[in-house]
């Protein structure tokens, strides 16, 4: 399926349309990506990297905080003292953001699932109930065993704290370095990376009410609503969306995004798209609600 980009404001009517859309539904099927975390102002390049990254930027040449964590530092004492610094201004740092805010004043009272790519926690955050949420890619406050030899993960609160308080030079002192409780090895981000991504019984539990909530509502009147979904990871959440529009003349694909897409033709009826700033345009919609 090729979808083309396409730079384009968005409009009143179509918050309107929206407005109608989820009223009208007898359920939500909501896809969240990284733009929505961009627009509500988790940033990972720019003035906000520069405020929390200049001295990885000026030593080793990262430019932003996406590509700082492919990194291949030479130590773990390098390697710990920037992904505890970016898991604590991007996961603990930060309260529940706007946008996510208003999406749940949205939905809070709807038949709504939530699917997401992200790892901030926001959703949590914000007050979503935990039951209808399926985070595919992991969590910034999780650790696995890097091995893995076991498919545990371990809340990290405590120490990326810790790391953070007491890095200096761009290192976290060597005892802080986690290891694995079970084998001894070295622990990691549970980050959906490479195949060594652990998928724990939480994970198959969320996953598993996700294909519930499917088999339940894909036929109904049901409204997929992406928000700041893009193209690196399409066969996640646009691609099966589309798929399952497509598949269901009585449902709805909504989006919100900074940019246009050019979708099928055959699915143009069936296609909202509120193109603009994100966190704005919700905040605009809330209002509708009143």
């Amino acid at each position: 399926m090729f979808l083309k980009k396409v730079i384009k404001r968005s409009t009143k009517n179509s918050l309107s349309r929206v407005n109608e859309a989820l009223a009208d539904a007898d359920a939500i099927l909501i896809g969240i990506g990284a733009g929505m975390s961009a627009a509500a102002g988790l940033e990972y390049f720019g003035p906000r990297f520069e405020k929390y990254f200049t001295d990885f930027k000026d030593k080793y040449g990262i430019a932003d905080m996406y590509s700082g964590g492919f990194y291949p530092f030479k130590t773990k004492e390098e390697y710990w003292a920037w992904w505890s610094r970016h898991v604590y201004i991007n996961r603990y740092l930060p309260k529940a953001l706007q946008p996510y805010l208003d999406l749940l004043k949205l939905v809070n009272d709807k038949n709504y699932f939530i699917l997401t790519t992200n790892v901030d926690h926001q959703i949590q955050k914000a007050g979503f109930d935990k039951n209808r949420l399926f985070y595919t890619q992991g969590d910034y406050g999780l650790f696995q065993c890097s091995v893995p030899c076991h498919d545990k993960t371990y809340n990290n609160e405590t120490i990326i704290k810790k790391m953070v308080e007491q890095q200096s030079n761009m290192r976290i002192p060597t005892e802080l370095i986690p290891k694995c409780p079970r084998c001894g090895e070295n622990m990691t981000m549970n980050l959906r990376i490479d195949d060594r991504f652990v998928e724990n019984e939480g994970w198959h539990k969320a996953q598993a009410r996700y294909e519930k909530f499917l088999a339940e509502n894909a036929k109904k009147n049901i409204v997929y609503l992406e928000l700041g979904v893009g193209m690196n990871t399409p066969g996640i959440i646009k691609y099966p969306f589309l798929q399952m529009t497509n598949q269901n003349p009585k449902a709805e694909f909504i989006s919100f995004n900074a940019q246009r897409f050019e979708y099928p033709e055959q699915l143009e009826p069936q296609i909202i798209q509120v193109v603009g700033d994100i966190a704005e345009e919700l905040h605009e919609l809330v209002k509708y609600q009143k």
